[in-house]
């Protein structure tokens, strides 16, 4: 119950957490930074973690003189979500088929089969598509690893993907983030980036229940 408190407080009142590690671990943030976006694309029981909010408030942080290096910041985000997805990609290519095969606790089989939807849909571009979307963002790179998607070829779309989903928001938060409507706001703005990223997702599944009934 209290982790489910503060995972809540840390959504609610991201901005303050970040303020407050800025404050007081300076450059230890970054490195909480990294480890957060790194699993958060490459684990494949934490979809539930920060990412595209997360990189708003970042960039939103990074552009008050005493915050973050947004050059520093950028670039170690996208060695993140790269290295992530790298991992993701084979744990689901040599335990994929066992995870499928069974049911886990903290593991939902009907994301891990929205996920494969998602991906035969798209292909290849699902890899860069994916990382706008909370929870098929996590689950994409584990269901091209169990495909077998060529790994060559699956490298060109994580690095293409990861730069453009990170350089997208950091680089907004970075420059609207100033603003003072921004700054009295942030924590319900990041909110509302979290709500935006997984609309689609509420959208296909009462499209999908509404199909079957």
């Amino acid at each position: 119950m209290e982790f489910l408190k503060y995972f809540i407080d840390l959504f609610l009142h991201l901005d303050k957490h970040l303020d407050f590690f800025v404050s007081n671990y300076g450059a230890l943030t970054y490195l909480i930074l990294f480890l957060i976006i790194f699993a958060e694309t490459g684990l494949v029981v934490t979809p539930f973690l920060p990412g595209d909010s997360l990189l708003f408030t970042a960039g939103a942080i990074a552009a008050r003189p005493d915050g973050l290096d947004p050059y520093l910041l950028t670039v170690l985000l996208i060695v993140a979500a790269i290295l992530g997805d790298g991992v993701n990609y084979l744990v689901g290519k040599y335990f994929g088929p066992k995870v499928f095969a069974r049911e886990y606790r903290f593991l939902k089989k009907e994301h891990l089969l929205k996920t494969q939807a998602f991906y035969e849909k798209h292909g290849g571009k699902a890899i860069i598509l994916a990382r706008f979307v909370p929870i098929i963002r996590t689950f994409a790179p584990f269901i091209a690893g169990v495909g077998s998607m060529n790994y060559s070829r699956f490298v060109i779309f994580n690095v293409i993907g990861a730069v453009v989903w990170v350089v997208s928001f950091v680089t907004l938060g970075y420059f609207v983030g100033d603003l003072p409507f921004v700054k009295k706001n942030l924590s319900a703005l990041a909110l509302g980036i979290v709500f935006v990223s997984i609309l689609p997702v509420i959208i296909q599944a009462i499209a999908s229940r509404k199909s079957t009934n």
